[in-house]
C-alpha cells in the first residue's frame, strides 16, 4: 500500500517539467476529442438541418464536461499538493484554463438543450468552438515545459 508521502508526491508529478501523470494525460484527452468533436456535429447540423446531429453534440458536450470536471479536480489537487514548488504558477494557469473550460462548456451545454435550430445558431457554435479552442490550450498547456516526456515515455 502506497504511503501518504508517495501519493502526494505522483500528485506532485501531474503537471511538472516531466509533464502530466499518464492517468492525467488519458482524462484530458477526452476533453479534446468531445468538445472538438462538438463543433464538428454542429456544423454538421447547420448544413443539414438533421435534428438527430445536435443530438450528438448535446451527448458530446455532456461527456466533456464530465471528463473536464475529473481532470480539474486532479489539476486543483496538484495544485495544492504542490502549493510551494516552482511550477506553482503553471499549475494554477493550468487549473484556471480548465476551470474556464468547464464554465463555458456547462454555457454551452446549457445552451444545446434548447430547440435544435436555437442551440446551434451563431452563439451555440461559438459557444462549441471555444469550448474546443480551450481543450487545446489545456493540452498545450499540460505539456508545454523544457523538456517535457512524450506520452507513453
Amino acid at each position: 500500500m502506497p504511503s501518504f508521502q508517495t501519493a502526494t508526491a505522483s500528485l506532485r508529478d501531474v503537471v511538472t517539467a516531466r509533464g502530466p501523470h499518464p492517468a492525467h494525460a488519458v482524462l484530458l484527452a477526452f476533453p479534446i476529442a468531445l468538445f472538438t468533436s462538438a463543433v464538428a456535429t454542429d456544423i454538421a447540423y447547420l448544413r443539414t438541418a438533421e435534428v438527430q446531429w445536435t443530438n450528438f453534440s448535446s451527448w458530446l458536450i455532456a461527456g466533456g464536461l464530465l471528463f473536464t470536471g475529473l481532470t480539474l479536480a486532479w489539476a486543483l489537487l496538484a495544485a495544492a499538493a504542490g502549493w510551494r514548488g516552482a511550477e506553482r504558477r503553471a499549475r494554477l494557469v493550468y487549473a484556471a484554463v480548465l476551470l474556464l473550460l468547464f464554465v463555458i462548456g456547462l454555457i454551452n451545454a446549457f445552451k444545446h438543450s434548447q430547440d435544435a435550430w436555437s442551440s446551434v445558431e451563431a452563439f451555440g457554435l461559438m459557444l462549441s468552438i471555444l469550448s474546443a479552442l480551450l481543450a487545446l490550450v489545456a493540452g498545450v498547456l499540460a505539456f508545454w515545459a523544457p523538456g517535457a516526456r512524450e506520452p507513453g515515455r
